[in-house]
């Protein structure tokens, strides 16, 4: 029969026969069944508890879950009606105002468009990657 523990462990059956033997020179026949009753109920115990961690853990992920699609449907109905009438129509809007408007030439309402010039401030020096350094006097 092929035991994974064993396995990794890379325990032979002549390494298992020598701690078998060792462990019944130790304790004693009398005391062998008790002391395996015993560490099979501490194995069985830990089972059980990893197992009720797991079960907690993932029923507080699926609460979360739920938790979640409800606050987003209560979100949904919780805002009127009139409330989303007046976000259609500010959008209706707001897009009737993206929309260029035809204008006549020469007329007076028309203003020319400014066009800004920036000037570096004073110890700056511009970047300029495909200009060479000046290192003065050339060969």
């Amino acid at each position: 029969m092929y035991n994974p523990v064993i396995a990794f462990l890379n325990i032979g059956t002549q390494e298992m026969i020598l701690i078998v033997f060792a462990i019944l020179l130790l304790f004693g026949g009398k005391k062998l069944p008790e002391l395996a009753r015993g560490l099979g109920r501490g194995i069985r115990e830990f089972k059980d508890a990893s197992e009720g961690i797991k079960r907690e853990i993932s029923d507080q992920i699926n609460n979360f879950e739920k938790d979640i699609d409800v606050k987003t449907e209560v979100k949904e109905e919780a805002v009127p009606n009139d409330v989303r009438l007046a976000e259609e129509k500010a959008q209706a809007a707001h897009e009737e105002e993206a929309k260029p408007q035809e204008t006549v030439e020469g007329s007076e309402t028309e203003q020319p468009k400014k066009k800004y010039e920036f000037t570096t401030p004073a110890g700056v020096v511009e970047h300029n990657p495909h200009k060479q350094p000046d290192y003065g006097e050339e060969p």
